[in-house]
Order: C-alpha cells, then sequence, then structure tokens
C-alpha cells in the first residue's frame, strides 16, 4: 500500500494527434468500452477535463497516463485544487468531472441544479483518511473522540495522549480540501469549529512533509499518501488498511468520486468505465488505495 508521491499535483496532459474537440460528458460516438483487460473502448476522440480533490490527483494521473494507452485519440486534462474547486467547475461547466474526496453538499446540489448541472456522483476507490504523525513520536493510537479534541483545540498538549510533555502542532488542509471537510463533519463535528491553531496546508504532500520533520506534529491525509518518512496511528485500535477500509470498520473511511454532469456518455462513459473495470482498480491498488472489491 505505500507508493512513491510524485511532488507536483497539476497534472498531465495525455495529447493525441488528431484529436477533436469534445464537450461535456458526451462523446463523439453512440458505442462505449468494455471493462476490465480483455476488448478495448471504442475509439472516441476529443478532451476530458478532470479537476478537483488533492488526494485523488497521483490516481487520477496515472489513470488518464494509461488510458492514453488504450486510446491515443482522447485528451485528458488533470488538475487538483481541492474537492471544493472541482465541484465548483463542474457547476460552472468547465470540466467533464470533478473529483471530489467526499460527497457533494447540498447547497452544491442546489447551486449546480439552478445553472442547469444535474450532478452524477460515480464511486471510483475507496479511501481511509491516516492520521500521521512523526517517527519519533510514541503515541501509537488515538480514540475517535481525542482525535476530535486534538482538531478542536481542547487537548493541546501530546503527555495528555500518553506521549512526551510537548505541544501538539496541528496541521490540516485548506478549506477547499475534501479531506478538510470531511474531517470537519466526521471528527470536529458538524456544528463545531477547527482551532484556530491548526495550520492550513496547500496539498496532502505538504501534510506529510512537515510532520517528517517535525517531532511535535500531527496530521491527515489519504491513504495512498502514506510513506515511510511519518507514523500513521491507528484510530480506536484499527488500522487503515483494505480490508479495514473496504468494510468500514476503520472509523474514517470513504469513498472516493468522479462527479459529472448527468449519466456520462460517449467518451466519457467508455472512460469511467475502464475505471471500474480491472485495469482502473488495479492502478487504484497499485497508487495506494483501495479498489471497490478484493
Amino acid at each position: 500500500m505505500k507508493l512513491r508521491i510524485r511532488t507536483a499535483l497539476a497534472v498531465v496532459a495525455v495529447m493525441a494527434l488528431g484529436a477533436v474537440a469534445l464537450t461535456g460528458c458526451g462523446g463523439s460516438s453512440t458505442t462505449t468500452g468494455s471493462t476490465g483487460t480483455t476488448g478495448a473502448p471504442a475509439q472516441e476522440s476529443g478532451t476530458l477535463n478532470i479537476s478537483g480533490s488533492d488526494t485523488m490527483v497521483n490516481m487520477a494521473q496515472a489513470w488518464s497516463e494509461a488510458y492514453a494507452e488504450v486510446n491515443p485519440n482522447l485528451a485528458i486534462t488533470v488538475t487538483g485544487g481541492g474537492s471544493g474547486n472541482g465541484i465548483a467547475a463542474l457547476i460552472n461547466k468547465t470540466v467533464d468531472f470533478a473529483d471530489s474526496s467526499r460527497d457533494i453538499k447540498p447547497e452544491e446540489t442546489t447551486q449546480a441544479q439552478a445553472g442547469g448541472v444535474n450532478p452524477v456522483t460515480t464511486q471510483v476507490a475507496r479511501d481511509g483518511v491516516v492520521v500521521i504523525v512523526n517517527s519519533a513520536n510514541a503515541v501509537a493510537d488515538i480514540s475517535k473522540d481525542d482525535l476530535g479534541k486534538v482538531y478542536r483545540g481542547e487537548i493541546t498538549n501530546w503527555k495528555d495522549l500518553g506521549g512526551a510533555d510537548a505541544p501538539i502542532v496541528l496541521l490540516g488542509r485548506d478549506s477547499s480540501s475534501g479531506t478538510y471537510a470531511f474531517i470537519q463533519d466526521e471528527v470536529v463535528g458538524k456544528d463545531k469549529l477547527y482551532a484556530k491553531s491548526m495550520r492550513n496546508l496547500q496539498s496532502s504532500q505538504a501534510i506529510v512533509d512537515e510532520v517528517a520533520k517535525n517531532p511535535n506534529a500531527v496530521g491527515y491525509v489519504g491513504l495512498g499518501y502514506e510513506s515511510t518518512t511519518i507514523k500513521p496511528l491507528t484510530v480506536a485500535g484499527i488500522t487503515a488498511t483494505v480490508d479495514t477500509v473496504l468494510d468500514a470498520s476503520y472509523p474514517l473511511s470513504r469513498p472516493l468520486n468522479m462527479i459529472s454532469n448527468g449519466e456520462p456518455t460517449g467518451a466519457a462513459k467508455a472512460y469511467i468505465d475502464w475505471i471500474l473495470g480491472a485495469d482502473g482498480q488495479k492502478i487504484a491498488a497499485d497508487q495506494g488505495f483501495v479498489p471497490l472489491s478484493k
């Protein structure tokens, strides 16, 4: 489940000769491709623009690179920037898919529908949000309740969690991040606030890097960002693994989604069908995330 995280958050443009413009979630062909390792999707040409989740951006880039070998006639552009920004781009009709590590909010759905956009969510993988600390930290496990107290600023010293007598350095994502929203809802509390002392970092990799060099830091990242440079905590005694995320016994399990304007058709459908097939799901696993089935 470990992987090397690329430092760049922006993206890949998988370009092909002879590509023609494609608008929305439709395509230039009414046929769709088969999934899995047998057969190939129909060779629709055009472009697909995908934007959103920082958690998903490396996986999304890996999918687009692999799909270029399946259908070189389709140009796929992937950018990160956070789930909220991806959903905003979908509402503004500037992307074909919004990658999102959280569910779309009711108010976002209302805004989208007011502008003639019908958000349709397809789950493409699963994830466990991992609580990470410095490798030198003596703390190995944290309850979900205590984690909430930490992120609300009610516990501020590691000694209260069985660690050293040292102040907790609180790290989190920026407010456009789906992981920020997930921790807000599931840990901090929907009607409560993050501690004012929390440093809001612009990427998951930035959290990993800061935790690796700061012995008092704690942060949260998607499962695909685990590395040997930091130490993951168990939550309520449970480790984030393929099995515990699939059966949702890990307390911070969540879906990873691609959201489109209406049901995908044409090139967009062929692409997402391929992602849901054996090849796409293997890439999700290779990137450190959890495929939809074992």
